[in-house]
């Protein structure tokens, strides 16, 4: 899948959102992708997870299971374990940690990836490697719909992305929309 499309498939699902708003690290941007706009379409979803997938398989890469963070990443991790034929579980905040609920698990020495919708700072993919690591998975590889560093974040291990772009984020304190006065909307997830 081109990159262009993928730009196409957010636009066209008004998944590209165009404002002010407070992302999940904390930043703010005047871009916001809100994936769940398309992944609510099945065959727009299994697309997309089909595309991933063929990075994965395309590298040779092999795996057991794919790991997502809640909330944005499921359905995407879902699809994408699907199109590689393993199992796919979710990780969840439990106390501000995040971590394997429900009876999921993972084992030592299994290959994992993790599947993402959006990556900006990477700090939600960072969290689900940092709590596979106890249970001594190899994470081999993260994917993601979208890559708003432009692969700059660094995870150690190869990366996928759909769409790659190097979108500005602001700390609250250098908005220049905060200076103007707008006010920043919150539409992710993360509290």
């Amino acid at each position: 899948m081109e990159q262009s499309e993928v730009a196409d498939l957010f636009k066209k699902n008004k998944a590209l959102l165009n404002g002010h708003f407070l992302l999940s690290s904390g930043l703010h941007s005047d871009t916001y992708f809100q994936s769940a706009l398309i992944l609510q379409h099945p065959k727009e979803a299994e697309k997309l997870a089909q595309a991933l997938a063929k990075q994965i398989k395309d590298k040779g890469i092999k795996i057991d299971a794919v790991v997502s963070p809640a909330m944005g990443g499921i359905i995407i991790g879902h699809e994408t374990g699907r199109a590689l034929g393993v199992r796919a579980v979710f990780t969840e905040r439990v106390d501000g940690k995040v971590s394997l609920r429900r009876g999921f698990a993972v084992e030592k020495g299994e290959k994992v990836i993790v599947a993402e919708d959006v990556i900006t700072t990477g700090l939600s993919t960072q969290e689900v490697i940092d709590a596979l690591k106890q249970f001594d998975a190899e994470v081999v590889a993260v994917v993601s719909l979208v890559d708003r560093s432009a692969g700059k974040v660094n995870f150690g291990v190869p990366r996928f992305s759909l769409l790659s772009l190097d979108v500005k984020s602001y700390k609250a304190e250098d908005c220049p929309m905060c200076k103007s006065g707008e006010k920043p909307v919150k539409p992710g997830s993360r509290k």
